[in-house]
């Protein structure tokens, strides 16, 4: 199996020494680069394209949240994992928003840290248990999360776009133009509020619409 391959994103030298000294003496992990804010962490993140990103909350020159959503807008299929002493709601709500697909807060134990870093590798959203009773249901069913309902050709186009099928291909199979295609999607991130494709199908599965 591959080395799963880590970027971390952490303004304070130490911490991010420290969580480098952890995940390198773990089998199977292999750290691809170090960001001490969140513009050199965009940067390496484009640049090196990891299988996770570790990254902090509150860093200079963008913080965690922004650097995040600049990320997963050029690079939907970014999976971050965000790692703050912070447990806000307003916090874990911009960050899942913006595409993080993982949430732990910087006292969690080494051996939790790494589980988490396989299961989101492994294509799992994971907030950790106790914070996410009540920021993924608030980010997730809130009143305006869907602003209206999906249609069914979105229906569709959603199921297909959620097993990672591109846009010309759906428009294959839909029989109609892929222009028509790239409207629904927009369409459908507009009602499920979400950044990306990957996100999208994400709330979808957690919602039950797929």
């Amino acid at each position: 199996m591959n080395a799963i391959r880590i970027l971390l994103a952490e303004d304070q030298t130490l911490m991010r020494q420290g969580l480098k000294t952890l995940l390198e003496t773990e089998p199977g992990f292999h750290i691809v680069g170090e960001a001490e804010d969140g513009k050199t962490a965009v940067k390496l993140a484009l640049q090196t394209k990891p299988d996770i990103i570790l990254m902090d909350i509150q860093m200079p020159n963008l913080n965690g949240v922004e650097a995040t959503a600049a990320i997963c807008r050029s690079w939907p299929q970014a999976r971050v994992i965000i790692l703050t002493t912070f447990d806000r709601d307003d916090y874990v709500f911009q960050g899942v928003r913006v595409g993080a697909v993982g949430y732990l807060l910087k006292d969690v134990p080494a051996d939790q840290l790494i589980e988490t870093i396989r299961r989101v590798r492994a294509g799992e959203v994971f907030i950790q248990p106790e914070i996410a009773s009540r920021t993924l249901r608030a980010a997730l069913h809130s009143p305006g999360d869907l602003i209206e309902p999906l249609s069914d050709r979105e229906r569709e186009v959603l199921v297909m776009l959620a097993q990672g099928i591109p846009n010309k291909e759906i428009a294959g199979k839909l029989h109609i133009a892929e222009g028509t295609v790239k409207n629904h999607v927009t369409n459908i991130l507009d009602k499920l509020q979400a950044q990306n494709r990957t996100q999208a199908a994400d709330i979808a599965r957690r919602r039950g619409l797929i």
